[in-house]
């Protein structure tokens, strides 16, 4: 997944004569903490890259997954369902839900480490951390490290860079970006640089991955032989014979590619896939090697050449041994986008290969999206393998989108189909965009990046169509539903011409494009509709916003407004639509259906904002502008006051009043008496009370929110790589 951390976005509201709006700062206010909100997710079941996975080789069904951005897991062996490990991390931490590297004690099944960091980049103002847990993930103590890491950033599926010396656990090491080795003595509490190590691979790609050998050394005593994958072509495998003291390129190797991944077998052979860019979306060339450590000879076994026979360039990523049969070794390629991506198998070194995709039964019913509403595929970016070290027929595999599993990987040595299944349950990976949920219809329509548009008729079962057809889309940034029109919807994505915007008048269950756009736009944007569906209005933000009367077929330039605003319609008043400019804290309102607006109120927030306006109430609109607080109209859109009970507030939304109160109630994303947290007032705002715990935080939650406008107390939160988590009472 290349989603870069979304910034908040800009929502707000106007009118026809400008009016200075109240910007008095929120007094710290004290909040109530709930006595029991029960936190699930909504079942999509994966949506994103999972980079890597391995078994405990000492305890049978222990598992662990790591993603690019949402977080790591472990498999319930009871379930079958995997366990999110980080939704503990709160919003000024986000960056701490990618893992750049996940590292189990081979010894002691008890002990878990993460390399957590998503960004390496400039604008991200987060250090990289090493997490530490002794009950598998269940609690961690945290050690920060003095540069970023890059959990999202180009060869993220390669490792492991972080490892434990299977003959002392005191022992880690670590092959960071541009910072080389570094090395624990303590569990992993406290860090150096090696300083003996003269490798610091590519710029940005750095060190790939470590593994030790442990063949004849004793146990509590360091691991004498220690091998680093660098990503430097030149001088791609280094090695220590003497426990890290000093290193050498081990002599004889192939060069002028990039180690993907290494692993050690049993019988001393040691097996490499490369590549020679780190991809995941770019390899033009790429091999597979093994090098018998016993006479320092290397053999080349790439099954499948790049770039010959009609091949067109990719490269090799995933590689796994199986740790009860020598000689068994399966690989995969990474960027071969035509045909398909393949997984490998050997069971004689890599003499001879199996094509797992030639003979393969793949079963996506676990996530009908993955088919695209085409035919299934094997996957893509698949970055690791891993096979069950107590059931050779076992193996699963990690994709873009998911993980497979199989039970049957040895018919392939028969010249049998395999049969390979989604086992991603439980892991939601979904970077989440908007979310609406009408009066009418299914609770839940949802928005999300790289795949699409999805109604949730339950909650708890995957939506058996899989994404919205008609366009199928890809990110998909903005939905919204006409509030008096029963089924009407509409939506807009990243696409080619014709294929950004669709409306549906069944509530999502079927879609109609757009014919038309506005014109010299590229981009989806915001879209709005008012409550009588006769009116939508397009901000793609590369042009002027436009409004059409004939359900996008005709496109009109709206008058009065910047070209970078977001705005929305009034749920009762269809005339009435808001807008909101965060570059110059100017809100702005329509009084004839979209076609012309004006200034309405100056003096708020610049910077950001986002904008709701309330189900049941003509003219209450809505504004929360992160750090510059939350806002509230009451006049349609003529002027803003600000709500005293709450100091930040990233989002907005509105769900079913409280028994015996007149309002709705209103949900945030915010900061009340100094906490961070999920918030819900049922007064309007003047109280707060903080539904969600220090276990439940789900990090970047500051895209969307939405209260369920037919079950108090029901929220529903957007997240940036952890799904669509929702709330509710107990």
């Amino acid at each position: 997944m290349n989603l870069p951390r979304r910034h908040f976005l800009a929502l707000g509201s106007a009118a026809a004569v400008a009016v200075t709006a109240s910007t008095q700062p929120a007094a710290a206010t004290r909040y109530r903490q709930s006595e029991g909100y029960r936190w699930r997710n909504v079942e999509i079941v994966g949506g994103g890259f999972v980079t890597g996975i391995i078994h405990h080789p000492k305890q049978r069904g222990l598992v662990y997954a790591r993603t690019d951005i949402g977080g790591a897991a472990r498999l319930d062996p009871r379930t079958q369902r995997w366990v999110q490990l980080l939704a503990w991390v709160g919003l000024r931490d986000w960056s701490l839900t990618g893992v750049e590297s996940l590292a189990i004690d081979p010894a002691d099944p008890s002990r878990l480490f993460l390399a957590v960091g998503t960004y390496t980049n400039e604008w991200s103002p987060i250090n990289g951390a090493i997490l530490r847990s002794t009950d598998q993930g269940r609690t961690f103590r945290r050690t920060d490290l003095p540069f970023k890491l890059g959990g999202n950033e180009p060869g993220r599926s390669m490792g492991e860079r972080l490892a434990v010396d299977p003959c002392d656990g005191r022992i880690l090491y670590f092959g960071t970006r541009n910072q080389g080795l570094w090395r624990s003595t303590d569990r992993g509490e406290t860090w150096a640089r090696v300083e003996s190590f003269p490798a610091t691979g590519t710029a940005g790609i750095g060190l790939g991955f470590v593994f030790f050998d442990q063949c004849g050394d004793r146990r509590g005593r360091p691991t004498r032989t220690i091998y680093v994958g660098s990503t430097d072509p030149a001088n791609p495998l280094w090695r220590s014979d003497d426990a890290g003291q000093t290193w050498s390129a081990v002599p004889g190797q192939p060069t002028g590619l990039m180690p993907h991944h290494g692993e050690l077998a049993s019988d001393g052979q040691l097996y490499l896939t490369y590549g020679d860019l780190p991809g995941p979306y770019e390899m033009y060339n790429g091999a597979v090697h093994k090098l018998d450590t016993a006479t320092g000879v290397w053999t080349d076994i790439t099954p499948l050449r790049p770039n010959t026979g009609g091949e067109a360039g990719f490269g090799y990523a995933g590689l796994a041994v199986d740790p009860r049969r020598p000689g068994t070794v399966m690989v995969s390629t990474m960027s071969r986008w035509g045909p398909v991506d393949d997984v490998f198998r050997s069971v004689d070194g890599g003499a001879t290969w199996h094509s797992i995709g030639s003979k393969i039964v793949l079963d996506t019913s676990g996530a009908p999206y993955l088919d695209f509403h085409e035919t299934p595929k094997l996957g893509w970016m698949i970055g690791d393998i891993s096979i069950d070290p107590f059931d050779s027929d076992k193996v699963m595999y990690v994709t873009g989108a998911t993980i497979f599993g199989t039970d049957d990987v040895t018919n392939a040595e028969q010249g049998r189909s395999t049969h390979w299944s989604v086992r991603a349950q439980g892991l939601e990976e979904t970077a989440v965009l908007d979310l609406i949920s009408p009066p009418w219809g299914p609770p839940l329509v949802s928005a999300l990046g790289d795949i699409g548009v999805y109604r949730h008729d339950r909650l708890d079962v995957v939506p058996p169509d899989g994404q919205a057809a008609n366009p199928v889309s890809g990110s998909s940034p903005s939905l919204d539903y006409a509030a008096k029109t029963e089924g009407f919807v509409v939506r807009v994505a990243y696409g080619g011409s014709l294929q950004r915007g669709a409306f549906s008048t069944d509530a999502g269950a079927s879609w109609q494009p757009f014919a038309g756009e506005p014109a010299g736009s590229s981009q989806p944007g915001k879209i709005v509709v008012s409550t009588d569906a006769r009116t939508i209005v397009w901000v793609p933000g590369d042009v002027l916003p436009h409004y059409s009367r004939d359900r996008g077929a005709t496109w009109t330039s709206v008058a009065g407004l910047p070209q970078q605003v977001a705005m929305v319609a009034d749920r009762v008043n269809p005339s009435l639509f808001y807008a909101f400019d965060p570059a110059t804290g100017t809100a702005y309102r329509s009084l004839d259906g979209g076609v012309n607006f004006l200034p309405s109120a100056t003096g708020l927030p610049t910077g950001s904002g986002k904008l709701e306006t309330v189900l049941d109430r003509s003219g209450h609109c809505w504004l929360a502008t992160g750090a510059g607080g939350l806002y509230r109209s009451v006049d349609q859109g003529l002027s803003y006051q600000r709500v005293t009970g709450i100091e930040e507030a990233q989002t907005v939304g509105f769900g079913k009043a409280a028994r015996g109160r007149s309002g709705m109630a209103v949900y945030s994303s915010g900061r009340v008496g100094g906490v961070d947290g999920i918030f819900r007032s049922d007064d309007s705002g003047v109280s707060w009370t903080r539904i969600n715990d220090d276990r439940h935080q789900y990090a970047s939650t500051n895209e969307a929110i939405t209260g369920d406008p037919r079950v108090y107390g029901r929220v529903y939160l957007s997240t940036n790589g952890l799904g669509i988590p929702y709330g509710e009472p107990i």
